[in-house]
């Protein structure tokens, strides 16, 4: 079971790296500083989702403004079930028998999805 938990690890960090681009650059200067102490790197990853989420939300309001009603509606649909699949979905990698590692891994997953949610809205919005 460790075992498994180190290749997951090994993953999210494989992620993390690779998409760095998305990530602000406090954000891998938090991480470099943590020097691997579990706290400091949820602490790390905490800040960043919030910056993330925030942009998350604009790019939410900004698609949102620029869509007819009915397409607002099923906007909004598809936003709360993205919340509902990401919320659980990120839940699954804090196993309660995983120790701090997965607590890192749950962190970094609603990290990266939020990221990459806010990504993929921001791609939707209309070019003027």
């Amino acid at each position: 079971m460790k075992l498994a938990w180190l290749v997951v690890a090994a993953l999210s960090a494989a992620s993390v790296q690779a998409r760095d681009t998305d990530y602000s650059a406090a954000y891998s200067a938090c991480m470099d500083a943590s020097g691997g102490v579990t706290a400091s790197m949820i602490d790390c990853i905490g800040n960043e989702h919030a910056l993330q989420d925030a942009a998350l939300n604009a790019a939410y309001a900004a698609l949102r403004a620029a869509l007819p009603a009915e397409r607002r509606t099923q906007l909004q649909a598809v936003q709360r079930a993205w919340i509902a699949y990401r919320d659980a979905n990120c839940g699954f990698y804090a196993d309660p028998d995983g120790g701090t590692l997965a607590r890192v891994s749950a962190t970094e997953c609603m990290l990266r999805e939020t990221a990459a949610r806010a990504l993929e809205l921001r791609t939707l919005l209309p070019v003027d």
